[in-house]
């Protein structure tokens, strides 16, 4: 079996100097470099991760804890967060609680069993604080600021006066905002708040609609949705808080025979890939997907460096035009 005296030997070069290259330590010139990664490929050797993370105590693998797997957002997340270690030279391990709160203990015991360098948590039901026991850093995405752990979020605020703002300028004068709330406290909640002040300022008529669901339930879409237009029926403009939500309100305008976008126009929120696959295509608010997991992932490095991080990161969205406005 081949070893890192192999290497040494094969470049010319002290073990020291291989093993500052194999770990990205120190000075390194690039000479001794090429030469190490020269002998590497001849001798066709890889480091042994495992006993490199046992010595460093922690591995190059982030665990990133999602509460379902399936739901569009946290599929396009996770794809994000994905690419953006490859391209770090990182590993996930994906972790879904399926929407059990009981799945807490679980995860501890796995990201402290498989040494992993930090944890990206989107779920809202699981406590930040539970993993401090581990000693790895932990980032949170759009929950609100807990305890010193770093957050990231999307301006949801902005979200709402971007929507508001487009619907009132393309002629609705009454808006409805629809969003499914659950019992806790998250960043989306502004986006309504954002949505009545806007309205207020625009001197247009803005009502909320909101549904209590479990978490990341969606709703009903023939009751809630048609009972929704039923009461508000000279609505002209929707903001719908996320995009699987637009999706249906914009099947039920059509089999209400509502125009869309000449009857009433829809505005969702993230732009997920299904926003391009209806017709006609929804309007929506970006949420940064990609930008969300790079900063999720320096954080996690440099508190892993015991460097300085900001407490809370807060990335604009914008607005994406599309046919159902």
């Amino acid at each position: 079996m081949v070893t890192i005296k192999d290497v040494a030997k094969e470049a010319g070069l002290a073990v020291g100097t291989v093993s500052r290259v194999m770990n990205n330590r120190g000075y390194i010139s690039d000479s001794a470099r090429k030469k190490v990664e020269e002998a590497m490929r001849k001798l066709n050797y890889h480091p042994n991760e495992m006993a490199r993370s046992l010595q460093k105590k922690y591995t190059n693998t982030i665990g990133v804890i999602v509460p379902i797997i399936d739901h569009p957002y946290f599929a396009k997340l996770v794809s994000c967060l994905v690419q953006e270690a490859y391209r770090q030279d990182k590993k996930i391990q994906l972790l879904s609680s399926g929407g059990l709160e009981t799945k807490e203990a679980e995860f501890i015991e796995l990201c402290h069993r498989n040494l992993v360098s930090g944890i990206i948590l989107c779920n809202g039901s699981i406590d930040v604080a539970s993993f401090d026991n581990l000693q790895i850093p932990v980032v949170t995405i759009e929950r609100k600021k807990e305890g010193d752990s770093p957050s990231i979020e999307c301006d949801n605020w902005q979200g709402g006066v971007l929507a508001v703002e487009h619907l009132v300028e393309r002629g609705c004068k009454n808006l409805l905002h629809v969003s499914g709330h659950t019992e806790k406290n998250m960043p989306a909640d502004v986006r309504g708040n954002a949505f009545l002040e806007t309205c207020a300022r625009k001197k247009v008529q803005g009502k909320v609609v909101s549904k209590q669901l479990k978490r990341y339930e969606l709703p009903d879409s023939d009751q809630f949705i048609s009972s929704m237009l039923d009461q508000f029926p000279d609505t002209d403009g929707i903001f719908v808080s996320n995009d699987i939500i637009a999706v249906m309100v914009l099947e039920i305008c059509k089999r209400r025979g509502l125009r869309v976008p000449e009857d009433i126009k829809i505005v969702g929120f993230d732009d997920l890939n299904i926003t391009r696959w209806t017709y006609p295509q929804i309007t929506t608010i970006r949420q940064p997907m990609e930008e969300m997991a790079r900063a999720a992932l320096d954080l996690l490095e440099k508190s892993q460096k015991k460097k300085p991080v900001a407490s809370r990161t807060v990335l604009p969205v914008s607005l994406v035009v599309r046919g159902t406005s």
